[in-house]
């Protein structure tokens, strides 16, 4: 286990805070005045998905978190339930559920291979892939000299995801998305 120095906590760093994994989702080190500095940061549990803030004063230090990866193929989702298997050996399934997963499960297409968290025996999430090539099933026709909304139409994405793209997508054009903002990034 690494020792990170306050303003080693930075974004996406995994810490061990309390005795749970925190994933850090903001880190601003600043100084006031005369004072020490002092890294500002938000962080969410891994465990109960609750965010907190904490600062890190200078003499402050935190450990990384231990975090296992292990990798996994998706197979479906039933319910609240998203089913994995083991890569390569397909007859080791499991289930996580939906808060598990997060917002980017709605952009997992069958046979995705993921990475699967672990805190000790306990499984706290997943790493996607950053980006998803994913084809589009619904899209409206764009309406000509309609550009007073910003030029963007609402789409639906073989996962059922609806996201919002340019005027210039129709059906059956496959888009790369960007898992973690959830949004358009090009034409494949």
């Amino acid at each position: 286990m690494a020792i990170l120095q306050y303003n080693e906590i930075t974004i996406k760093k995994i810490i061990e805070f309390d005795g749970d994994p925190y994933e850090v989702l903001e880190s601003h080190v600043f100084r006031m005045q005369k004072r020490k500095p002092v890294n500002q940061t938000k962080l969410r549990n891994l465990m109960s998905g609750k965010v907190i803030e904490r600062s890190f004063h200078q003499q402050e230090k935190a450990e990384e978190a231990e975090i296992e990866t292990r990798k996994a193929k998706y197979l479906y989702a039933r319910k609240s339930e998203f089913w994995f298997c083991e890569e390569n050996n397909p007859s080791k399934r499991f289930s996580l559920e939906e808060k598990v997963i997060g917002p980017g499960g709605k952009f997992l297409k069958g046979n995705t291979v993921i990475d699967v968290l672990s805190f000790g025996e306990k499984t706290i999430g997943i790493r996607m892939p950053i980006k998803a090539e994913l084809k589009v099933t619904e899209a409206s026709p764009a309406v000509k000299g309609n550009t007073a909304q910003g030029a963007l139409k609402q789409v639906t994405l073989e996962t059922g995801a609806t996201i919002n793209v340019p005027l210039f997508i129709k059906e059956g054009d496959v888009l790369r998305i960007n898992t973690e903002t959830g949004e358009y990034s090009e034409r494949v």
